[in-house]
């Protein structure tokens, strides 16, 4: 099957390019939700590598909550990726969404983020 061809390709890919040409240097927080879990990284594009990552299945996190599939949890990644944002020296970020819309748990995840004290 081609790859290239479906929607959800093109949606990130179009998400993607418009984020590269409204970043001007700066690092990008990029989201991936799956049906269990929801993953934030903060990724330099320039260097090519991850800054900080944070995700609903670490040890801390776990115990925390009950499942990474919730609004709750999302809210809590976002705050402990701004948190180590911060100690690394970072405070502005261009919010990568990718593929999925800016509702629910990814929303709550860059409100999260922003209550951290992250700025996008």
């Amino acid at each position: 099957m081609n790859k290239g061809n479906k929607s959800s390709t093109r949606r990130l890919e179009r998400v993607r390019r418009s984020i590269k040409a409204r970043a001007y240097g700066k690092p990008r927080l990029s989201v991936f939700r799956s049906s269990k879990q929801i993953y934030a990284q903060i990724i330099d594009d320039e260097q090519g590598m991850t800054i900080v990552a944070a995700s609903s299945i670490e040890k801390e996190q776990r115990a925390a909550i009950k499942t990474g599939a919730t609004v709750d949890a999302a809210k809590v990644v976002g705050k402990m990726i701004a948190e180590r944002a911060i100690k690394a020296g970072i405070k502005d970020v261009v919010f990568d969404r990718g593929k999925y819309i800016y509702h629910g748990r990814v929303k709550a995840l860059a409100d999260g983020a922003r209550e951290g004290g992250l700025n996008f």
